[in-house]
């Protein structure tokens, strides 16, 4: 096992990749705020196993289990988070885009990955230590 298969430093590869990737969906959000009847994106976030630290795909999915129930469709894709698209309010030509909440969620998602990475090199750096590197 090489030192950067540890479990501590895969979630935090994972929290960054997860944080580019919601980067480019706030960016998209943001470039589309006058698009008429585009509804902004967002993505869940990413879910841990306590004991080996791996990344826990969402089942949380709705099942049709009979005709007449309604799917839902249309707001989301692959780790979408169809919670938050609620919270937005809709204008009449049907954007849903808040300018001032893809703003703030740009700048937490910026202070949450500079805390991952910040983590990363810090915990290669003890390891180094440990391991008689430095």
């Amino acid at each position: 096992m090489a030192i950067t298969d540890l479990p501590v430093l895969a979630m935090l590869r994972t929290r960054m990749q997860w944080n580019q990737a919601r980067q480019s969906l706030v960016a998209e959000n943001v470039a589309n705020a006058d698009m008429p009847g585009f509804r902004p994106r967002d993505l869940a976030e990413p879910r841990y196993d306590r004991t080996t630290g791996a990344a826990v795909a969402s089942t949380a999915s709705l099942a049709v289990t009979a005709p007449g129930h309604i799917t839902v469709g249309g707001q989301g894709g692959v780790g979408a988070d169809p919670r938050r698209v609620r919270d937005f309010e809709i204008r009449p030509s049907g954007n849903g885009v808040n300018l001032e909440d893809q703003m703030m969620k740009a700048g937490d998602i910026q202070t949450d990955y500079q805390v991952a990475a910040s983590l990363y090199q810090h915990s290669l750096t003890t390891l180094k230590i440990a391991i008689g590197k430095s």
